[in-house]
């Protein structure tokens, strides 16, 4: 159940990072991957700023998700 909740909160997160940032559609496999990078990311630069409870673990893993997709866009030079 575990790994079901990790891919739902990837890809809210992902999701909301993408629509905030205002990147390109990543699909949902794409968002999945970068909310859940962005969750680990989030979570090591903000520890449990937002709670540890499901809208935390949201946010946190949206803010990775933003800082996530700005550092794709600065490497590339494109929108992700």
């Amino acid at each position: 159940m575990g790994i079901l909740w990790t891919l739902i909160i990837g890809a809210i997160a992902g999701w909301l990072g993408s629509q905030i940032f205002k990147g390109g559609s990543l699909g949902l496999i794409g968002n999945i991957i970068v909310g859940i990078v962005g969750g680990v990311i989030g979570y090591y630069l903000l520890g449990t700023t937002f709670g540890t409870a499901i809208i935390g673990q949201i946010l946190t893993g949206a803010v990775g998700s933003i800082i996530l997709l700005a550092v794709i866009n600065l490497l590339t030079g494109r929108k992700v």
